[in-house]
């Protein structure tokens, strides 16, 4: 094992050896090369002379660049053009997680400092790197990506459960983490993709204790919360902020990652700028940095950085006076277009279909009887030029893509389809 890995091992393991326990092996083996390119080069950066990164500059220090790319830029070319930091651009970590503080004014400031992602999709493939070996508890339905992310090429299992019983399924929960075995994973993704729900705010009550009283009775559990549609509740009694809040202070047992962004939160989705956050009781800023050191090893031996150039246009805009008013506004018209799906949905009598439970988000689950998903799909798409997705015997609606004025006509095609193909 390299040197830079054990230390950063120790680090751990001294300062919190349940968190050392809760690594993968190549979660222990993973590191940030302090002594190599990165490291050199960062030493070299004031040099008269500095022949040691790989870019390319003018003879005056700027980068030396094409014209006809940087004349669409009002940036200063050293904050678009060059490397940022395989941990990211240090004033963007330390921005998002005043960020994460200000929105969830329950969660202690006992969290790390982020580390940048190229998106919630890198964000996930860290945490697998770093945590996962044989298995992962996701509720079902979940986006289908993290097949690919958690199992694909991999001898990851996925252990399924229900989403849904009277609400959120606590009782399916509760088995699964009290099941053989001392370390669970656990995933949980609200608003949900696909159904666009988030439990209430004394479900999420339960759920935390259901996880607390596991965490008493030995088991070692690390929960990663993505918060992809994070902000996008749009009824009261919806719990407000992250899941991540009330779980990464809970028990010295309970190892809580959010992985979060820019993607659907602040409406910027090709940016692919992410965050991965760690909060565990106790936690301190020797574990937290390593656990940091960890991340940005993996950041470094999969992508290097994420990109310099979004990271920069987003930090402008985190520090807009404009930005929460822009912000709200786009909001204001995902909720209008929820409200309108609530609407029409009351007009029909779910003889085709029943929608599942949904509260937030970008999406909405129609659960179809009788008919075959896929074949309502194409027939959707070439009889009444709708597109929806089928998943199982499911349809996911994307009401935050379907125009206001086009909602009604898009669940009458719906409802049009399932009774032709029931005939």
């Amino acid at each position: 094992m390299n040197k830079n890995a054990k230390e950063l091992n120790l680090i751990v393991k001294n300062e919190n050896p349940i968190v050392y326990s809760m690594l993968s092996k190549k979660g222990r083996e993973i590191f940030f090369p302090k002594n190599g390119i990165i490291a050199q080069s960062a030493e070299a950066k004031d040099s008269d002379i500095n022949a040691s990164i790989g870019i390319a500059f003018n003879d005056d220090n700027s980068p030396l660049i094409l014209d006809i790319i940087s004349k669409k830029l009002k940036l200063k070319n050293k904050n678009a053009f060059t490397y940022a930091p395989s941990y990211g651009k240090p004033q963007l970590r330390k921005k998002w997680k005043e960020m994460i503080l200000k929105k969830n004014p329950s969660l202690f400031d006992n969290i790390s400092l982020p580390v940048v992602t190229s998106g919630l999709t890198h964000g996930h493939s860290i945490f697998k790197y770093l945590f996962i070996e044989d298995e992962i508890i996701i509720p079902d339905p979940f986006w289908g990506n993290y097949n690919l992310i958690f199992t694909n090429g991999q001898s990851t299992k996925i252990k399924k459960f229900p989403l849904f019983s009277d609400g959120f399924n606590i009782t399916d929960l509760e088995k699964m983490l009290n099941s053989d075995g001392e370390k669970k994973v656990l995933l949980f993704n609200f608003p949900n993709n696909p159904t666009g729900y988030t439990p209430t705010t004394k479900e999420v009550e339960m759920i935390v204790e259901v996880i607390k009283n596991s965490a008493k009775n030995g088991k070692k559990i690390v929960v990663i919360c993505d918060d992809a549609y994070f902000g996008l509740v749009y009824e009261k009694g919806i719990y407000q902020e992250s899941i991540f809040s009330k779980l990464a202070n809970i028990h010295k047992n309970v190892l809580a990652v959010k992985v979060d962004g820019v993607t659907k939160e602040d409406y910027a989705w090709g940016f692919r700028i992410g965050f991965i956050t760690f909060g565990t009781k106790d936690g301190n800023e020797k574990l937290y940095s390593a656990l940091a050191d960890k991340a940005a090893g993996v950041v470094r031996k999969s992508i290097s950085s994420a990109c310099h150039l979004s990271q920069t246009f987003l930090l402008d805009a985190f520090e807009d006076p404009n930005y929460e008013k822009e912000k709200n506004e786009n909001y204001k018209i995902l909720k209008n277009r929820y409200k309108m799906v609530k609407k029409v949905l009351a007009k029909y009598d779910n003889k085709y279909f029943d929608p599942l439970p949904f509260n937030s988000g970008y999406f909405m689950c129609l659960k179809l009887k009788g008919v075959d998903a896929e074949k309502v799909r194409q027939k959707l798409l070439k009889k009444y030029n709708t597109g929806v997705i089928a998943i199982d015997d499911k349809l996911r609606i994307a009401f935050s893509s379907a125009p206001l004025s086009k909602i009604e006509k898009l669940f009458e095609n719906i409802y049009l389809t399932c009774k032709e193909e029931m005939k």
